[in-house]
């Protein structure tokens, strides 16, 4: 049983350092969501811009059945 104990003390002392800083982690992060952010917000209101396009689509095809 001590046999087992001494191995699983030893497997604890196992680092992995990080490639990277933690808080270079947290900058990709916030970039990212940033650049997803001012995606989003480019094409905010799109649908409202062509409103007078979709009227008038949907007066010319009032009677089809698509």
């Amino acid at each position: 049983m001590s046999l087992a104990l001494s191995v699983l003390a030893t497997e604890a002392e196992v680092v992995n350092e990080l490639p990277l800083p933690p808080i270079v982690f947290g900058l990709i992060a916030l970039t990212v969501f940033v650049s997803v952010a001012l995606v989003f917000w480019s094409f905010r209101d799109v649908a409202n811009r062509h409103a007078d396009k979709a009227e008038q689509y949907a007066r010319e095809h009032e009677g089809s059945n698509h």
